[in-house]
């Protein structure tokens, strides 16, 4: 299973949140920040606070892939 964050990246630059904005404001550590760049896997808490955030619903900033075999 795969889990893809183009739309949390999209809306995050569509509300002008930087990666240095995210570091600076703590929204979420290094570690989790990197995940989501590279499409690991994170926390509910994580995706909470993002929602929280954007004001926005789960399935508006993750999307599964079926991985290719």
């Amino acid at each position: 299973m795969s889990i893809k964050y183009d739309k949390l990246l999209a809306l995050l630059k569509k509300n002008g949140y930087t990666s240095y904005r995210i570091r600076k404001e703590k929204i979420v550590g290094q570690a989790t920040w990197q995940k989501i760049q590279n499409g690991g896997d994170i926390d509910t808490r994580t995706i909470a606070k993002f929602c929280k955030l954007l004001n926005c619903q789960p399935g508006d900033i993750l999307e599964h892939k079926e991985e290719e075999i």
